[in-house]
């Protein structure tokens, strides 16, 4: 199909995995038989059985993606939040194939790579933007450090044994204080991540606002907090007390002097995400954590 030769898909797999490998060859030979290129990363090639006509790229960067019109990640959630990197550095929408557990970021499961391949040739996948949020870092009055996350930005203890001392504040006005765990400052995407984890609520993706959700607080009040997605949350390390961290996606980190300050607030780049169904997120939701729904007669007539 000499129409399609114009047309590039970047794939990221996770490696490590035999599934993942299995399915990076039933996506590439699919592609590739449609006229379609592929380029992968050097480095993730070496693990997988590719053609010869796959495009090889040797650094991980986001002009690795220029020309390309879809990042197609294979893998579970560490996998999908890497591949988040790539497309919100490079605006390129990203298409999740889970092979994990749950896996909310993911559009389809490994059974449907035949459906995939399908889509992505005839163009049949709708694109849709997801809230990030952006993440500073202050310590004596200065910036120290800067971040972003698509799920959340958790502020934690470093060690297990003492608590994190913290006093938290929405748009410059104090709440609460307490010894916790720590906070996780979510999205509404990250509703179903850690933060459901810690016992938040879980929030539409169609909804905009930010959650802030207590992890083991040592406190009577300290409930998950939604705000306005124009706020700006703020969690104060309190001085002399050890160190905590700060996790963004629980894939980067850096140390939290004490008195360190973390201000997140709705992050000026979203995360563009390729969707082949228009299922509602009610019926992902009981899939995802198969929710016991048997005896449901539907909506009244």
């Amino acid at each position: 199909m000499m129409q399609n030769r114009a047309r590039t898909v970047f794939l990221l797999a996770h490696t490590g995995r035999p599934a993942a490998i299995r399915s990076a060859e039933l996506v590439v030979k699919g592609l590739l038989r449609e006229g379609i290129g592929v380029r992968v990363l050097e480095y993730e090639a070496a693990d997988l059985p590719l053609p010869d006509e796959v495009q090889l790229v040797k650094e991980a960067t986001p002009q690795c993606l220029d020309g390309c019109e879809l990042l197609i990640v294979l893998g579970g959630d560490g996998t999908l939040l890497r591949g988040a990197e790539f497309a919100r550095a490079s605006g390129v929408p990203m298409l999740g194939v889970n092979l994990g557990r749950v896996g909310f970021l993911a559009e389809a499961e490994r059974d449907d790579l035949d459906k995939v391949v399908d889509r992505v040739v005839t163009k049949a996948y709708e694109v849709e933007e997801r809230m990030t949020v952006d993440v500073v870092v202050h310590q004596n009055g200065n910036v120290v450090h800067t971040d972003w996350a698509l799920n959340e930005a958790a502020v934690q203890k470093a060690g297990a044994e003492k608590l994190l001392e913290v006093v938290l504040e929405i748009d410059g006005r104090p709440v609460t204080g307490f010894g916790c765990d720590g906070i996780v400052l979510s999205t509404p995407t990250g509703s179903t991540a850690y933060a459901f984890s810690a016992g938040g609520p879980v929030v539409w993706p169609e909804v905009e606002a930010l959650l802030m959700v207590p992890i083991s607080a040592h406190a009577l009040f300290a409930k998950p907090l939604v705000t306005s997605p124009d706020s700006v949350l703020a969690v104060e390390v309190l001085p002399h007390i050890p160190p905590g961290v700060l996790w963004c996606d629980g894939r980067r980190t850096v140390e939290l002097p004490p008195g360190a300050r973390v201000e997140v607030r709705r992050g000026a780049v979203p995360v563009r995400l390729a969707r082949l169904h228009h299922a509602s997120f009610t019926d992902r939701l009981v899939a995802k954590f198969a929710l016991p729904v048997s005896g449901w007669r539907g909506a009244p007539h």
